[in-house]
């Protein structure tokens, strides 16, 4: 799994083998290749760009064209044992009704994303005024997929309000593990949670 996203790494290092996988806005498919090649798991994807589900089905994953905000309510209760959303959620437009969607289809949702209080985000808009053009966000705020700027302690808040129990959290600075969870919203680029009910 070296050749995986850190934060791809660190979710598929943490599925148990043999699980049964959905993922949601699953890009090029390869947190679901390692899934099913490293851990015998049983993985499903879903994507929206047709040109990603193409690759996906090329390399022989079960994957189909879909948009989270509309098509996870086709999905039945309890389908699969995970559902992941990894750099995803600040895309959609009802990002709370889509982590409720997760976790009526899976017993476990890992969400991933990109934190919008990284203090280097607090700087940029801070001495320059203008929002900023990041490794994490690598374009213009006119170009970005991003309609919801979330923090790591707006997620916290989101979850809690929702009754939703976070059973592990993970917070990246670059491609290493920031220890801290007192100071992520200041200094992670990038949050992974485990969620359940």
């Amino acid at each position: 799994m070296n050749q995986l996203r850190a934060d791809l790494a660190l979710i598929a290092s943490h599925v148990n083998p043999g699980s049964r996988v959905l993922d949601v806005g699953c890009g090029d498919g390869a947190l679901l290749a390692a899934l099913r090649d490293e851990r015998g798991c049983n993985v499903h994807g879903m994507e929206i760009d047709q040109a990603n589900v193409a690759q996906c089905v090329e390399m022989g994953l079960s994957v189909i064209q879909g948009d989270a905000d509309k098509d996870l309510a086709f999905y039945p209760d309890g389908a699969v044992d995970y559902a992941i959303l990894s750099q995803t959620l600040q895309t959609t437009m009802r990002p709370a009704v889509v982590l409720e969607e997760l976790l009526r289809i899976g017993r476990r949702a890992f969400v991933s994303f990109p934190n919008f209080a990284h203090w280097r985000i607090r700087m940029s808009l801070l001495m320059g005024g203008r929002m900023p053009v990041t490794r994490l966000l690598p374009v213009a705020w006119y170009e970005t997929e991003n309609i919801h700027h979330v923090t790591i302690d707006d997620f916290r808040a989101l979850v809690a309000a929702r009754g939703i129990k976070v059973e592990q959290a993970w917070f990246l600075y670059g491609n290493k593990r920031h220890a801290s969870a007192a100071t992520a919203n200041f200094r992670a680029e990038h949050a992974i949670f485990l969620l359940s009910r």
